[in-house]
């Protein structure tokens, strides 16, 4: 099977498998309070080279067809941040997510690649529900996935996410966004 970088574009935007060679912004996205405000606080630049190897690089050899991907401006070739479809760390459900630089806030980008994220895993990866699960403060994303076709179904905890504080949770049928998503 084809990764997503081989085949998932939009208009303005591209990903591409990760390399060791991303570790320089990625750190530096990472380190940054403002992005990591409501994704546990910034992180550490071993904590970076570690989610790298591990939830990165690894991944995607014992997922294919999953993973984080870079995110990348068509026009300029800009790194703008990362876009996912993997695991929500130790559970079974497959989540959609993003992390963008500040310079890439307010422009569409999360969106955009999202709902390309999800048509990709409804229609390539044949998965039955994707979901997600955002800080119950952070509004912004909440409203990036709703726009992006996904609703609001309560809150969940999560050991590996925010302390095992309430998460807002996101989810969505294939069939159910599909069909909304179809003339």
């Amino acid at each position: 099977m084809k990764n997503p970088a081989d085949i998932i574009e939009t208009e303005r935007l591209a990903l591409r498998r990760f390399t060791r060679d991303d570790l320089l912004w990625l750190t530096e996205l990472n380190a940054d309070p403002e992005v990591m405000r409501y994704i546990d606080g910034p992180m550490s630049p071993e904590a970076t080279k570690d989610m790298l190897e591990g939830r990165i690089l690894r991944y995607y050899d014992e997922h294919p067809g999953l993973g984080m991907w870079v995110t990348v401006e068509r026009g300029s070739g800009r790194i703008v941040g990362s876009h996912l479809l993997n695991h929500i760390r130790g559970e079974a459900p497959i989540q959609v997510g993003y992390r963008l630089f500040k310079s890439a806030w307010g422009k569409g980008y999360a969106t955009e690649m999202s709902v390309a994220l999800l048509e990709y895993g409804f229609t390539q990866l044949k998965l039955p529900t994707i979901v997600a699960i955002t800080d119950l403060d952070n509004t912004r994303s909440q409203q990036v996935l709703l726009k992006s076709g996904l609703h609001r179904n309560g809150e969940r905890r999560f050991a590996a996410y925010s302390n095992g504080a309430p998460l807002a949770w996101f989810e969505r049928a294939a069939a159910d966004w599909l069909a909304e998503r179809r003339p």
